[in-house]
Order: C-alpha cells, then structure tokens, then sequence
C-alpha cells in the first residue's frame, strides 16, 4: 500500500529538522554516541580531509537519502569543514562512494571480487587505488547494508580507526537483534528506570515526535533491526484496530532504518477483544480471529516482523489453561503468520510457585519439545535459569535444544542492578555468558556458537535486550546506561568484539578523547561489573534484593534462595540436592557438581557452603564473604576517585551528573555490605574480622532505607 503523501513528506521534514541543526546541546546527552564533534587531533583531521571531503552516493530510495544525510552531517561535523557532494560517477573522482551492489557499475564491480560474497544486511568497506586517486566505496547487499556501511565509517573516525586498515567485509552474526521494550500502554515502563515510555500512544499516529527518528538512527548505528514495541505482560488493547494504526505510524518511521516492529500479544487476546469464552489454540473460532487479526495487521503493516509471548508465567494466559503445550501455543500462531514471513518469538521464563527450586523449571518445560517447535518459532531464552540476577550460570538450555531456534534474552536495564543509579558496565556480563562453554558438542561448543546457529545448525538466530530506554533526556538515566545499549547492540551484530574494545569505543564517541581519562574511565567500566557483584551478590548468592521493586538489600526476606542456616549458606542444587547440576552436560555438570571443583563464583548457586569451608585463597567462606562485600565496596571508591581524575575531559553537567551518583552508589553498597553481613552473622555466629571498617548502618537503618527505597523506587515509573 502506498503511503499518503502528506505523510511522507512529513517524515522528510523531521530528518531534515534533525539532520541540519540537531536536537540538543552536545553535552546533555541527547546525541548519545552520534555527536560528531570536530576532530581535535588536528593531523588527523587533515588526513581525513583528504580523503573524505567530497561523497557520491549512487541509487534512489529513503533508506540511501538517509545514509547520504547521515554521511554529510557526520562528516560534516567530524573534519569542520562543509562536505562536497557529486550525483554520478562521471564527475571527478569522489572520496566516499556509497551504494548498493545493483547500483554499482559492472565496471567497477568486476575489480571488488570481494562483492560476491555479500549476504543480506552486510557490506564491504574498502579503499581502491587509481593511479594518485584513492576511492573508499562503502557497497551494501542491500539498502540496510548501505546504512550499516555509512554508520561504520563515522564510528571508524570517531574514534581515530586507521582508514588505511578500514578494508572489510561486514556481516552480521545475528539474524535479528532486537530491543524487547517493556512499555506499558499508559506510559509507565515496568523496570524502566529512565522516566516514562517514549511512545506517545495518545499523539500516535497523527503526531510522530521527532526523539522517535532519534531513537531508530541511534539503533541503526549498533546494528539493532527488530523492536517489539510494548511490555511482555502485553494488554490485548495493543491488538485493537485503533493501536495498530499507532504502530503503524512507528513502523513508518522505523521501515528506513531498516527496523521491523514486533509486538507482545497478551494469549488471552481472543476471550477479552471478541465474544469467545475461550482462548485455546485448538479452538477452531480462535484461530480463525487470530488469523483475521494478524490479516489486518500484514495489511496495515507489510513488513510486520511477528509477536512475542509470555504464556504461564507470572500469572500470564497461556495455552497451559486449556491443558494444551507450549508447542501447540506458540506453533498455532506461527501457522499462522508464515504466509507473511513473520515470527513467533515464545519466552521461556516460566516458574511454578510449588518447584523448590525453580532454576529447573524452563528446562524441564521447554526440553521435552525440542524439534515440536515449526521453523519460524524461537524460543527467548535468559541468559541465566533463573530471573537477571547479577551472576548466574548460562540457561542449560543453551545447547540442550538442538532442533530448536533459540533467541538470546539479556537485560539492559538495570532491575536488579541498581536501577539507573548505579554505574555497571553490562558487557562485561553479556561477553562471559557468550563465552561460556556449554559442552553440547564437546568443547568449544559456547553459548554464542549456540545462538548464532554454528554449532547446530538453527535456522533463525537473534538477540533480544529488555531496553533501559525512556523519556530522560539523555535516554537512559545515568549516563554510563548508554554504554549498555551500545554494546549490547554492537555485540549483537558481533558477539566476537571485545567489552574492553566497546568500551573505548563509546567513551570516545560519547564523553571524551582524552587519552589519560580514556584509560581511567575504561578501567571504570571494566571493573565495575565485578565490584556490584561483590556488594550485592558474591560468590553465587542470588535473590537477597527486595521483594516486588528488587532495589536494595533484603535477604531476611529471601531465606528460600540462599537457604542461610547454622551450618553454612548457599542453595544445594548438586545431585544429592534439587540436582539442577544434571540439567548440564559434562564435565561442566561434574564440575558443578563436586564444591571442590565448582568455580567459586558459582560455590552458593550449587552449594550450601560451610562457613569454615576453606577457599582457594587460604579464607574461610565466612571470611571470603566479608573479603568480597567489602572489596565491593572498594571499589566504588576507586571508581569515584578514578572520575575525580578526569573533570578536565568531560562535559562539565556530564561528570557533576556521574560524581552524585557515585555518591549514591558509595552509600548504597555500605548498605548491601551492611545489611547482608549483619543479616548472616545471625547465623554463623562470627565476626566480622578486625581489619575492615565498622558497619556504617544497623538494624534501624536497613528498615528505614528500606522504606525510603520502596517509595522512590517502585515498578519503574521513574528514575533517582
């Protein structure tokens, strides 16, 4: 279907608006990692000029109109000087030549062999020598390969790449990398800790803000092309004639970025929109209006990407009610949409509340159906058995569902991470659950080979991040939450990169060239990860934050987590316990199991540890928890005083925002140390020993932080 052109033109005078003068200052946050300031290295700058100072970009379509604008405004502003641009090839040789490979001429294809192996979404980037001339040709598979290419160039000179050592072909590991918003439909975002929902639905589809071109340039540039638009604990209202027509209008703006919408859909959909007394997936009369729902929307939409369903978990419908499977819930709607291409993305996170040990649940539900899934299901699966807690060991089900397409689930935002007020560098969590070896096919066979269809074979492979995105205006609430988003992306395009290389990358793009502050601050993110570990969480404890909005400590409240007692602490899930070890293949499953072999990292996930219990490093497992609490505590220290180092390289309302919240975040891992060792001191009966500084808070405290945490921060409709 055509679109009006009114809209159209609507669309193109809000890139413009965007493009030309951009939306905000430099230093608040808003451009996130697409500043484009001038060059300060003034040598590099020139060598940039040189050979990038003039760009022709070859084809017609919105997708090359926007690389072309995205071109010149990055450059533009990268090397201060205005961009010359030529509208063919017959004109003097360019510097940039941008194109798809059926715009490119034969003549010159026929010199880049390199061209024949481009797939979908990839691109080659690569400088070609004609005599004294040097021509960098950026030639994507397709429009979006185009982008992609466009975007990498400007991310290769902000951050001060070598262009002589920029040839490349690129392609993504990854079929879909998507962002999983858990929106709600008045505007709340549940675990959203960055203000309210960017979609206006109430201005939709009439008015189209201009932060939502903001937020799918953002995306393009890391790679993400899939965004389900609305929480998983979906209200069926999102299926209404009345909100696809809102989605619409978002799946225009996106369509030229190269992202397609997705949508969580409440099971239940059919019993509360429609006159049915049901909502069994063998019902004839329910699969026929759930065909004639996902008709309307392919015509509205036509490149609608597919749903995303939470069934049976937490209280949410599901085929379960009807004593059918989860295969026949999910197989039924993606029979549904394979006529239009589209996907069925169904979450395996389920519990059920009378398991003692609920780590086993996904596993045994969702392992019996391995092969019962069609060919356009995948099953989203978190990257930990239990529920994003700060350390847990990779979902055994990585690697146990050969015949089954599996979609990576991360958490971006910060539900049991501090919120938006703490500073953790969430790479560092997402590259060690990548590389952890699940065994299934012998050694080497890691999680990322898992999800990205090397090591068995799956067909449909993907990413999914629950965003920490909302109407703050620098995004993400604090700004280091930019860091996650960024390299979740990046990672999902390429999950061989490096935390430490994606970490340089956005500080250089985002806060700074500097070459002393780059190191001090990459040493922040770095580390950070491990000291938030060590002050909430150590040593495979899990679940001790509060209950309901899970900011801060509560592990009186947890008992059936770390099951603390006189003998020692920690869950035994070895085989004389719940036995979850046997949910993995061996040796990793004998190595968990033996506490003598089981990395200590994990020793409280699959152990109930003696106190006296001897570590690796000489201290008791009492003495080793106070070591790491308070290690953690040190190390928000050393990250305040490594951002004290760098005012002089930072946007002045950048580090006064960062050096409050480290204050917050120095005072609330006292309050984890305090309120944890307090809590199990009651039960080991030792004392904290002499060297380490004394409590700063009690009993009386941890009740009234308690309280004030519980007021400030509840389910995510705001942001310290």
């Amino acid at each position: 279907m055509q679109k009006p052109i009114y809209f159209i033109l609507y669309i193109f005078i809000l890139l413009t608006i965007s493009f030309k003068h951009g939306i905000c200052k430099a230093d608040d946050g808003y451009n996130l990692w697409l500043r484009y300031e001038q060059i300060q290295d003034e040598q590099y700058r020139n060598t940039c000029k040189g050979a990038l100072n003039t760009i022709c970009v070859l084809g017609h379509s919105p997708a090359i109109e926007v690389a072309r604008r995205e071109l010149e405004r990055g450059l533009s502003g990268l090397l201060g000087t205005p961009i010359k641009t030529l509208s063919s090839l017959l004109e003097t040789p360019a510097g940039v030549i941008v194109t798809t490979l059926k715009d490119l001429p034969n003549e010159v294809a026929s010199q880049l062999p390199e061209l024949m192996q481009l797939q979908k979404e990839s691109f080659l980037i690569k400088q070609v020598k004609r005599g004294k001339v040097t021509t960098l040709y950026i030639v994507g598979k397709d429009d979006a390969g185009v982008l992609y290419g466009v975007f990498h160039l400007l991310r290769t000179i902000q951050t001060g790449g070598d262009l002589d050592d920029i040839d490349q072909l690129h392609f993504p590991k990854l079929q879909w990398r998507m962002l999983n918003h858990w929106d709600n439909l008045n505007g709340t975002v549940e675990r959203g800790y960055a203000g309210l929902s960017i979609w206006k639905w109430d201005e939709l589809p009439e008015k189209i803000d201009v932060r939502y071109i903001d937020y799918a340039r953002a995306n393009a540039s890391i790679g993400i092309n899939g965004v389900v638009l609305n929480n998983v604990n979906a209200s069926p209202q999102i299926l209404t004639p009345e909100y696809i027509e809102k989605v619409k209008a978002l799946a225009d703006v996106f369509r030229v970025y190269n992202i397609r919408v997705f949508l969580a859909v409440n099971f239940a959909s059919p019993k509360v929109l429609s006159a049915l007394q049901t909502a069994d997936p063998l019902n004839p009369d329910v699969k026929m209006w759930w065909k004639d729902r996902i008709a309307a929307i392919y015509q509205r939409i036509p490149d609608f990407g597919g749903f995303l369903v939470k069934a049976n978990s937490e209280g949410q419908p599901g085929p379960q009610d009807y004593g059918r499977t989860h295969a026949d819930g999910a197989n039924m709607l993606a029979t549904l949409l394979k006529p239009y291409n589209g996907i069925l993305i169904w979450r395996a996170f389920v519990y059920k509340a009378h398991n003692p040990d609920r780590v086993k649940d996904a596993y045994d539900e969702f392992k019996p159906f391995d092969g019962k899934f069609l060919p356009n299901v995948m099953l989203q699966t978190k990257n930990g058995p239990l529920d994003f807690q700060p350390k847990e060991p990779f979902s055994p089900l990585f690697g146990a569902m050969p015949h089954t397409s599996q979609i990576m689930e991360f958490q971006i935002t910060q539900e049991y991470l501090g919120f938006s007020t703490h500073l953790v560098y969430l790479a560092s969590l997402y590259k060690e659950v990548l590389e952890s070896d699940t065994y299934a096919n012998g050694e080497g066979s890691t999680v990322a080979r898992v999800i990205d269809g090397s090591l068995q074979g799956q067909r449909l492979t993907g990413m999914a991040g629950v965003a920490n995105i909302g109407t703050a205006r620098n995004w993400t609430g604090h700004p280091f939450g930019q860091a996650n988003w960024y390299a979740y992306g990046r990672l999902a395009w390429n999950h061989q990169l490096s935390a430490e290389q994606l970490a340089e990358e956005w500080i250089r793009m985002t806060l700074t060239t500097d070459t002393f502050a780059i190191v001090r601050i990459k040493a922040m993110m770095l580390n950070s990860y491990g000291y938030i570990v060590n002050y909430q969480t150590p040593l495979g404890l899990t679940v001790l934050s509060s209950v309901g909005h899970h900011y801060g400590p509560q592990p009186w409240a947890r008992k059936s987590f770390h099951k603390a007692d006189a003998n020692g602490l920690g869950f035994d899930r070895s085989l004389r316990g719940s036995a979850a070890v046997a949910q993995y293949f061996p040796p990793i499953r004998d190595s968990f199991d033996n506490i003598a072999t089981c990395p200590e990292k994990y020793i409280a996930w699959f152990h109930h540890v003696p106190w006296d219990h001897v570590m690796k490093s000489g201290r008791t497992f009492w003495e080793e928890l106070c070591f790491s609490y308070y290690n953690g505590v040190e190390g928000v220290r050393r990250m305040q005083k490594n951002w004290e180092q760098v005012r002089h390289a930072v946007a002045p309302a950048v580090y006064s925002r960062v050096e409050k919240l480290l204050e917050i975040q120095e005072d609330e891992a006292v309050w984890w140390r305090d309120a944890c060792l307090s809590y199990f001191n009651e039960f080991s009966k030792k004392t904290i020993p002499e060297m380490y500084e004394k409590p700063r808070y009690n009993q009386k405290d941890f009740k009234r932080k308690e309280s004030e945490s519980k007021s400030l921060r509840h389910y995510g409709t705001g942001y310290p």
